[in-house]
Order: structure tokens, then C-alpha cells, then sequence
């Protein structure tokens, strides 16, 4: 399996996905989620051939990171959709999963086989899949919560408020989870669970911002804008955790998850 099948898959995958989309706001409810399993199923299927042509976890470069969030988006979607019947989340997860498979397609990225001594352990795959899956949940309560303070021109509603809490606890879980995996992979590969690397201190900071919103949510349920901006705060810091650390002085040289080979 090469690289350049990704258009191949990713066309079909999205053709399922926008129909999936459609059906949603036509309100046909097992279209919508048949279509959008369909859509999966074909673009899990080129993860997994790219998997077994690597011999590997498609996992070590943000390219292949992108491949998972671009999965995960929409399943995350689907989940939403069959859980509150929103009508407009699959649109969503389908415009961001399209977001990131053009920028794969538009920049690829060398592959090979070699895997980094640090990423042999069998925590690293499961830890980048959980957080992968976090990313689309919270990604998704960052983009409901910027629609609640800029284009809804209605009143925000408990229900409103409601989904974003929903999406945030799931999202949160998973993050929590991707930390202790993450911790557990730490101590096999360097011999210590957490470290205060700088990308490990952004996770903190962003794990920290996402508790707060939480608290401060249940403390206030009545609050509703300035909980919504703390949401968008903890998604800025995701970002950064996610890879704008690759771009901050702090970790040139500095940080153990930068990668070269022995």
C-alpha cells in the first residue's frame, strides 16, 4: 500500500461522509449513520493496509497523525449525532476531516519502515489512538462553543450548554486515559513516568484548563458565555500541545519527544 492510494480511499470515504451529511439534514437518521459507517469503514481500511505495508503503526509523523484525526473526526461526529440527534455535527466532522486529508494530500510525507527505539514500546499506539480520539471530541465542543457565542442569535440554552459538557467529559475521559497510557510508555521507553518535558507540560496545561471548565460548570451551571471561552482557551492549548510545541524554542533540543534514530 502507497501513499498515493490515500485519494482513492479518501474520495470514496468522503462520498460516504457528504451523503451521510445530507441524510442528517434531511433528517433520514439511518442514512445518515449507514453512510457514515460506510465512510469509515473504507478509510480504516487504507490505516490498516498502510499499517501492515509499514509494518508498523501509521503513527510516527504528523501526516500520519493527521490519518487518525481525519478517522476519528468523523466517528466522533457519528457518535454525537446518534446520541443528540444534531443535525448539523456530521457537516462538521466532515469538513474538518476533509481539512486534514487535502493537507496530507497536498504535503505528503517520507515513510518508511524504521520505527524509533522510543516508539517501539506497545504503549505508543495506544496512547496516540486515544488521544487522537480526545482531540475529535474536544475539537468538536470547541467548534459548538464558538457557534454559541458568535452565530447562534438566539438565547444559549441549557440543552445548548449541555452538548458541549457531554462532549467535553467524553473528550476529557479519553485525554486522561491517553495520559496514563502515555505515562506508562514514558517509563518503559526513559525509565521515568513523567518528566515536565515541554510537550508534557502543555499537556498538563491543557488537561488542567478542560478540569477547570468542568468545575466551573458544575460550581455555575448558570454562567454560560465565560465558561464557553474557557472551553476555547483549553482548545488553544490543545493546539499547542498537539503541534504548535514543534514550533517553540523551549523544545528544540530540549524535549524527549523529538525523535532521531540510534
Amino acid at each position: 500500500m502507497s501513499w498515493d492510494n490515500l485519494i482513492y480511499f479518501a474520495g470514496v470515504a468522503v462520498l460516504f461522509w457528504a451523503a451521510g451529511a445530507w441524510a442528517a439534514w434531511k433528517q433520514k437518521s439511518m442514512l445518515a449513520s449507514s453512510a457514515t459507517v460506510a465512510g469509515l469503514l473504507v478509510f480504516g481500511c487504507f490505516i490498516v493496509l498502510m499499517w501492515i505495508s509499514l509494518q508498523r503503526p501509521p503513527l510516527r509523523t504528523m501526516g500520519e497523525t493527521r490519518l487518525w484525526y481525519s478517522f476519528f473526526l468523523p466517528l466522533a461526529g457519528l457518535i454525537t449525532y446518534i446520541r443528540w440527534k444534531y443535525k448539523w455535527i456530521l457537516s462538521f466532522s466532515l469538513l474538518l476531516s476533509v481539512v486534514f486529508i487535502c493537507i496530507n494530500l497536498l504535503k505528503p510525507e517520507i515513510h518508511n519502515t524504521t520505527l524509533m527505539p522510543a516508539l517501539q514500546s506497545p504503549w505508543f499506539a495506544p496512547h496516540v489512538i486515544i488521544y487522537m480520539f480526545a482531540y475529535a471530541m474536544l475539537g468538536a465542543a470547541a467548534v459548538m462553543s464558538a457557534h454559541l457565542l458568535w452565530f447562534k442569535k438566539t438565547r444559549i440554552t441549557t440543552n445548548d450548554m449541555s452538548l458541549c459538557d457531554n462532549l467535553v467529559y467524553v473528550g476529557t475521559a479519553f485525554m486522561t486515559l491517553g495520559m496514563l497510557t502515555g505515562a506508562l510508555w514514558a517509563k518503559e521507553a526513559w525509565g521515568h513516568y513523567w518528566s515536565w518535558d515541554p510537550k508534557e507540560t502543555w499537556a498538563a496545561v491543557t488537561w488542567f484548563t478542560y478540569l477547570i471548565y468542568i468545575h466551573a460548570r458544575i460550581g455555575n451551571p448558570y454562567r454560560k458565555k465565560s465558561t464557553l471561552y474557557i472551553l476555547l482557551l483549553a482548545f488553544l492549548f490543545l493546539q499547542v500541545c498537539w503541534w504548535g510545541i514543534n514550533y517553540l524554542p523551549s523544545a528544540a533540543g530540549n524535549s524527549i519527544h523529538t525523535y532521531t534514530l540510534d
